[in-house]
This record gives structure tokens, sequence and C-alpha cells, in this order.
């Protein structure tokens, strides 16, 4: 492939970047998308994966045909079956009509399936005849119907593991393996950091009617050493933030370090998951929840450290009662000239109104595990959402099937 040609594609389709991981993954799939191989592309959560099913169908001979993308982790276990391949009417609770399912609609184009590896396995044994044979049934039914489809899959999955484990058909993924392409990590893709980071600023000043954010030098290179676990979504979002709270264009190294949870002490070994303990989706969401409550505290801690400094103000002293040794915890004060008697009923008045709330935000302060603030955000967000299940999943930004799984391992039902 040519310069030129990969240029216009990178242009068509808003791709920023010249490191060579990305040039290769992009010139891979133009030499692939002439034929009628099936595709896998692998890469983290985040890192462009599905720019590249388009680059693919655009320059196939099914580029008139449709164009469908299906994320499979987002869709009930239930119901996955009936939505890839369609179901006769009456074939199960619900079934009113006669549905055709995406595998029919995108008869002589292209079909996408993102996440791929969270397929079920009676769905996967389904798709592997679909590869082998261009033949599936819909649900309910017996009879075989052809479908002459481009599939291109997508994981953020270590596909190995997933079949030794047993979650992964070993045969569909070397069907679906034919050729395979590699979207590299942000973190891996040097200088291209600040190309996006700029254009993401120029897009959001534009938005936003502001002038565009400014990075100093040693901004650029706490940018360049930090691993983003969330890749280029990661990134666009920080961006974003950026532009919105921070009143001063030019942002230095120790503004830009309050937006990147790689500089709080707790944050590291949950991104880094050693231990295989976290997929990409459920790090991410952590990251943004660690994020939500690190502004909680600072705002928590303001508020009393106002409180304080007013009262300081007014010629106080510090209530002795209230000094013991508590992290991060300013210490309660009452004015100096009021005096409380040593009586039952104003004792009673001064331990409901002072002791109680010290006592809350030391609890506030008190470390809980990354399970515990993982189910407590989830049971939170289950309740505004009045137990709908799918604008949960929307408000924490991960799949229905990874929300459900997470419902059943908090005993959240």
């Amino acid at each position: 492939m040519t310069t030129a040609e990969i240029q216009q594609v990178k242009q068509r389709f808003g791709i920023i970047g010249n490191t060579p991981g990305l040039i290769r993954a992009i010139t891979r799939a133009l030499q692939i998308a002439p034929t009628d191989f099936s595709v896998l592309i692998t890469g983290e959560s985040g890192s462009g994966k599905e720019f590249f099913p388009k680059i693919i169908h655009t320059n196939s001979q099914c580029k008139h045909g449709k164009y469908i993308a299906v994320n499979c982790g987002a869709i009930p276990e239930g119901t996955i079956d009936s939505e890839l391949f369609g179901h006769e009417k009456g074939s199960f609770t619900g079934a009113i009509s006669d549905r055709k399912g995406y595998f029919e609609e995108a008869d002589g184009g292209t079909i996408f399936l993102d996440e791929v590896g969270e397929l079920p396995l009676t769905t996967q044994a389904r798709l592997l005849r679909v590869l082998e044979s261009k033949e599936f049934m819909k649900v309910g039914s017996s009879i075989v119907k052809k479908t002459n489809v481009r599939i291109v899959a997508a994981t953020n999955l270590n596909m190995l593991k997933a079949i030794s484990e047993g979650k992964f058909r070993e045969d569909l993924y070397y069907r679906l393996s034919t050729v395979t392409i590699e979207i590299p990590p942000l973190r891996e893709r040097g200088d291209d950091i600040l190309l996006l980071f700029r254009k993401f600023s120029s897009d959001f000043a534009e938005r936003y009617h502001m002038p565009a954010i400014q990075l100093t030098e040693d901004a650029k290179r706490v940018l360049l050493d930090y691993r983003w676990p969330g890749n280029v979504r990661q990134l666009k979002n920080i961006a974003e933030q950026i532009s919105i709270f921070e009143t001063t264009r030019d942002v230095n190294s120790s503004v830009l370090q309050t937006y990147l949870p790689q500089y709080a002490s707790s944050v590291p070994a949950v991104l880094s998951n050693k231990d295989g303990g976290f997929n990409d989706t459920e790090r991410e969401m952590l990251y943004k929840i660690i994020v939500k409550l690190q502004k909680e505290m600072t705002e928590l801690r303001a508020t009393v450290e106002d409180m304080s400094r007013k009262n300081h103000s007014e010629k106080v002293e510090p209530c002795a009662m209230f000094t013991q040794e508590t992290p991060n915890l300013p210490q309660a004060i009452v004015p100096s000239s009021v005096t409380v008697p040593v009586h039952s009923r104003h004792f009673e008045h001064v331990e409901s109104e002072i002791v109680h709330p010290v006592n809350d935000y030391i609890e506030e302060e008190t470390p809980f595990s990354l399970e515990d603030t993982e189910r407590e955000t989830i049971r939170k967000a289950l309740i505004r959402n009045n137990g709908k299940r799918k604008k949960t999943a929307e408000e924490l930004k991960i799949s229905e099937r990874t929300l459900y799984r997470k419902i059943k391992e908090y005993n959240l039902e």
C-alpha cells in the first residue's frame, strides 16, 4: 500500500497517528479487504478497534451491501441467538411474530461482531456453522437458510487463555482468525499521544466555544509516560474534562496529574491486572469509580477545612475530644468562649450535634476494598434506574452481560 492510500484512509475515518504499529494495522486491513477471509481484530479496550471493520468493508467487494455492527457483550445470553439468527413466531415467550436476525439482514454485506469472546458456547456453535457452510437456522425453525456475509470480529480478551479455560471454542477461534489484525495500545504509540490530545483539545474548544488547551513541556512528558489503561477513549475523556474544568488554557504537569489516576497510590495495582482479576471493561469501570471517589473526598475535605479556617478566624481552640489521630482528618474545633455545662441534657445535645458528624466523616475516610466499591456503585446505580439493567449498564458504561455477571456475583438480584 502506498503512503497516499494510507493517508486517504486515515483522513476518511478520522484516524490520528503515524506510529509503525498503527500504519501496519491499516495496511493489513487494506490488503485483506478485497478477499472474503474472516478477520479477527485484537487489542485492548478503547484502542480503536471499531475503525478497522469499516475500513475492510468500504474497500471490499461487498461495500455496497449492509454493514451491521453488533456488540455481543451487550446482548443478554437468552436473546442473543434470536438477535443474530432471527426467530419464528411462537418459538419462545414474547415471540409474537417472525423476526429476521442480523445474519439475514446483512446478507451480501459485512457483519462486525464486537466483543466476540463474550458469546455463549451454544451461540459459538451456531456461528461456527455460518463460517464453515454459510448456513444457519432461526430459533424455533428447522429450515436451513443461506447467507453470504463477511464476518469481522474483535475482542480484547486473551483468546488462547479463554480456550484453555473452556470459555471459547478452539475451532471457532481458528475459523475467525484466518487473518488477525493487532491494534497497538496507546502507551506504545509514542508521539501519537500528543497528536491525539491536540486533536481532541481542538475539537472540544470548537464544541464549547473556548480556546484550546495547551500543554507545557513537563505536562507533555507526563502524558507520554502515563500507561493509559483506557487507551484512546481515556485520553479523549481527560482532554474533555480539562477543557471544561480548567480556567487557564496552559496546563502544566501538576494540573494534568490531578486527572490521571496513576498518581493515586491505590490505583496502579488495580490497573496492572497482574493477577488477571479484572478484564479491560471492568478495569475501566473501576478507574472511573476511583476518580469519582477521589473527587468527592477532595470536595468533602475542602469543606471541612473551610469550616476549620472560619472557626480559627473567630479565635477558637481545638476541642480535645476530637484530637484523636485520624489520617487526613482536620481537627474538629469549637469556639473557646463557649462553656458547655456538665449536665446530661446539654451533653446529649453536644453529642448529637458534634460527635456524630465527625464520626460520620471518619467512616467516610475508612478505606474499603475495590469489591466493596464496585458492589456499592452498582447497587446505587440500580436504585437510580429503578432496577432497569439496560439503563444501569449504560450509566456505568459497561456491557449488560458484565452487569448481569456482577449482579449475580454480588447477590444484588
